[in-house]
C-alpha cells in the first residue's frame, strides 16, 4: 500500500478534502508538542537520533493550499455521506489512518496507519451495527471511552458506520458528546444522507459533511485489476453489473455463487406470466434472500453461543457450575435476541442485493426504449431487455422501474419484506 486513500475509489474531491485537515490536525498536534530542549531531547525525555527533529516535526508539512480558506481545516466531527458501494466506511477509516500517522499525511506505511486500517489501534473505534439499531446503551459506554486521554498522543477516534440506524436516545447520547467534545476526541458518522431521516438535524448542524458520489464503473474495475487480482474483462463486467458499487462488484468478479443468484434474480422477469407465477417469484425471491442470510450470519452465530456458554461455566461440573448455567438463561436470551436482529438486518441486505440488481434490469430496458446512448447494466441480459423494451415501450418499462423501487422504500419503511415484494411481482406482471 502506498497511501491509505488508494481504495477510496473515484473520489478526487473528497481525498483532497480530507488531506487537508488531516495536515491541519497534524500542525495542531505539532503546536501542541511540549517544547524541545536545548541539547535536542523532546520534554517528555525521548532523544531523536536525527538531532531532535523528531516525529511531530514531520507533522507540520506545508500543504498546497489558500491561506483563507476556512474549510480546509480540522474539526472534531464530520459525517460522510453517499450512495450504498460509495466508499463511506472506507473513506472514514482513511481519514482515521491519516489522523494517527506519524507522518500526518497517510503515508500507509508506518504502524498508526497499519494499526487503523488492520482495526486494531488502540485509539480507535468502529461501531458497524449488526442488527436493525444502535442502541443508547452501547453509544454512552463509546462516548464514555471516547472521552479518555488518547494513548499513542494523537487523537482518540470513534467511527460510527450505518449512523442512520442510530436509536433517538443513542443519538441523543451521541450528541451531548459532540457538543462538548474532549480536546482529541474525533467523531467520524457514515450515512447515506444528511436527511432528517438518516441523521438528525442537530447531529448535522455540528458536523462537516464530505459528500461522496457513486465512483464510474471504470475506477470500480481498475481497483478490482490492481487490488484484487482481477482479469480486467471480468473485472469491467462485474463493475458495470454492480452499479458502482464496489463491494458487490468484488464479490460478483470472485464468488460464483453471488453470479448463481444474480442469475436467479435477472431470470425473474420471464417468469412472471400470471398471478401464481408471481407470487411463487416472490416466495423464491424471499426464500433466497433468507437462505443467503442465514449462511452468512451461521458460524458467528455458533461462536458467540460457545464462547458465552463456555463463560457461564458449561462443560464444568459441581454445584457452582450448574447454579451458573441456572442463571444464564437471560444472557443466553439476550444473545438469541441480538442475532435474531442481525439474521433479520442480513436478510434484508440480501434482499435489497437482489432489488438492485432487478432494478439495473428495467433500467436497461427503459434506456433502450427511449433509444439512450448509454451502456446497460447488464450486459449479459441486454437482449432481453431490449425484448422486454419492445413488449413494454417506455412508459411500461418506467412503471416496472417504479415498482421496483418502491418495494425498496417500503421494506425500508419496515413494511414486511414479503407483502412488499408480492406486491412488486403482481406489479411487475400487471406493468
Amino acid at each position: 500500500m502506498t497511501d491509505v486513500f488508494a481504495d477510496l475509489v473515484g473520489q478526487d474531491e473528497a481525498v483532497v478534502t480530507l488531506r487537508r485537515a488531516a495536515a491541519s490536525a497534524a500542525a495542531l498536534l505539532r503546536a501542541a508538542a511540549p517544547a524541545v530542549s536545548r541539547t535536542g531531547a523532546p520534554a517528555g525525555g525521548g532523544v531523536d537520533p536525527d538531532g531532535g527533529h523528531d516525529d511531530l516535526d514531520a507533522l507540520a508539512e506545508p500543504v498546497d493550499r489558500p491561506a483563507a480558506d476556512p474549510g480546509a481545516g480540522m474539526t472534531h466531527a464530520w459525517i460522510f455521506t453517499g450512495p450504498p458501494g460509495s466508499g463511506r466506511s472506507v473513506a472514514a477509516r482513511a481519514f482515521a489512518a491519516a489522523l494517527q500517522c506519524v507522518h500526518g499525511t497517510g503515508c500507509g506505511h508506518c504502524p498508526g496507519c497499519h494499526t487503523t486500517l488492520a482495526g486494531t489501534h488502540a485509539d480507535v473505534r468502529l461501531v458497524v451495527p449488526e442488527g436493525l439499531s444502535i442502541g443508547v446503551n452501547e453509544m454512552r459506554a463509546l462516548v464514555l471511552r471516547a472521552a479518555s486521554t488518547p494513548s499513542g498522543g494523537r487523537w482518540q477516534i470513534v467511527i460510527i458506520e450505518d449512523a442512520d440506524r442510530l436509536t433517538e436516545a443513542a443519538g441523543n447520547a451521541l450528541l451531548k458528546a459532540i457538543e462538548e467534545p474532549p480536546p482529541r476526541t474525533v467523531f467520524l458518522l457514515c450515512a447515506p444522507s444528511t436527511h432528517p431521516d438518516d441523521i438528525s438535524v442537530t447531529i448535522r448542524s455540528r458536523c462537516r459533511v464530505v459528500p461522496l458520489r457513486q465512483p464510474p464503473a471504470g475506477a470500480v474495475a481498475e481497483v478490482l485489476v490492481r487490488r484484487d487480482g482481477i482479469a480486467p474483462d471480468v473485472a469491467e463486467w462485474a463493475a458495470a453489473a454492480a452499479q458502482g458499487h464496489v463491494g458487490r462488484a468484488r464479490r460478483l468478479a470472485r464468488d460464483p455463487e453471488a453470479r448463481q443468484r444474480r442469475d436467479a434474480v435477472l431470470a425473474v422477469p420471464r417468469r412472471l406470466t400470471g398471478v401464481g407465477a408471481a407470487f411463487d417469484a416472490a416466495s423464491a425471491l424471499i426464500e433466497a434472500a433468507e437462505a443467503e442470510a442465514a449462511a452468512s450470519v451461521a458460524e458467528v452465530d455458533e461462536a458467540e453461543r460457545a464462547a458465552l456458554q463456555t463463560a457461564l461455566g458449561a462443560g464444568g461440573t459441581g454445584r457452582g457450575a450448574a447454579g451458573a448455567m441456572r442463571g444464564a438463561a437471560g444472557q443466553l436470551k439476550d444473545l438469541e435476541k441480538r442475532q435474531k436482529s442481525r439474521a433479520t438486518r442480513a436478510q434484508r441486505d440480501a434482499l435489497d442485493r437482489a432489488l438492485v440488481d432487478l432494478a439495473g434490469f428495467y433500467r436497461d430496458a427503459l434506456t433502450m426504449a427511449l433509444r439512450a446512448p448509454v451502456a446497460p447494466v447488464h450486459t449479459d441480459t441486454a437482449a432481453l431487455a431490449g425484448a422486454g423494451a419492445q413488449k413494454w415501450d417506455a412508459d411500461g418499462a418506467l412503471r416496472r422501474l417504479e415498482a421496483v423501487l418502491e418495494c425498496r422504500a417500503a421494506i425500508e419503511a419496515n413494511v414486511k419484506p414479503r407483502i412488499a415484494v408480492e406486491a412488486m411481482m403482481l406489479a411487475l406482471w400487471k406493468g
